[in-house]
């Protein structure tokens, strides 16, 4: 008989476990003086931003890929490779309350991190010292297919041998959470710790 409501917790990384300054791509913008959104609009754009979480290109291929979409309204080549290359050294940083939150889960149930990210996310883990925080880390640029395809739902759980109707999801996005709940999971569209800890207290009795 099951004495916990989970077999295991699926967590998303940025958003949740790491932050990023709202406004850190918008300086960049007006330090180049390019209108703000440029460097989110071509790093973000959904075609090549998925070619890039689906490991169809890898990091270093995607950023040069932004560098040249940006050449135009840089001015040059070499101005928006600066421009990509001042990005490059942006950190986010770490939310200690839900980096000790999942530690403390971690002792009862297994923690998974699933995150739509390009091949950097393993470097950047062990950068930020978060390469030992999970159980397993579920990158999407390694399996092929991104949140919200049900796959990366059912991927993360069985690699901890769980079954997905017996697991936790937290993401900030909410199509990711409808898509994990349809697919089976507990979700919880995360906009505060104080929502992880609700969920996430049985667990801890």
């Amino acid at each position: 008989m099951d004495t916990l409501p989970f077999d295991a917790v699926l967590c998303d990384f940025d958003g949740v476990v790491h932050l990023w300054d709202p406004d850190g791509m918008t300086a960049l913008d007006r330090s180049w003086g390019l209108p703000e959104g440029t460097l989110a609009g071509a790093a973000f754009d959904g075609e090549l931003l998925q070619e890039a979480i689906t490991g169809r290109l890898s990091d270093e291929q995607w950023r040069r890929q932004i560098a040249h979409v940006l050449a135009p309204v840089c001015g040059s080549t070499e101005r928006a490779r600066g421009l990509v290359e001042a990005w490059n050294q942006l950190t986010g940083r770490v939310d200690p309350d839900v980096v000790d939150l999942l530690a403390a889960l971690r002792t009862r149930v297994p923690v998974v991190l699933v995150s739509n990210a390009t091949t950097r996310l393993e470097t950047y883990l062990a950068a930020i010292g978060l390469d030992e925080a999970f159980d397993a880390v579920i990158n999407t640029a390694r399996i092929g297919v991104a949140k919200p395809d049900r796959r990366v739902f059912d991927i993360a759980a069985q690699r901890v041998g769980a079954d997905l109707t017996r697991c936790l999801f937290v993401d900030d996005t909410a199509g990711h959470v409808i898509a994990a709940q349809e697919a089976g999971a507990t979700g919880v569209y995360y906009q505060g710790i104080e929502q992880l800890r609700a969920a996430s207290a049985p667990l801890l009795g």
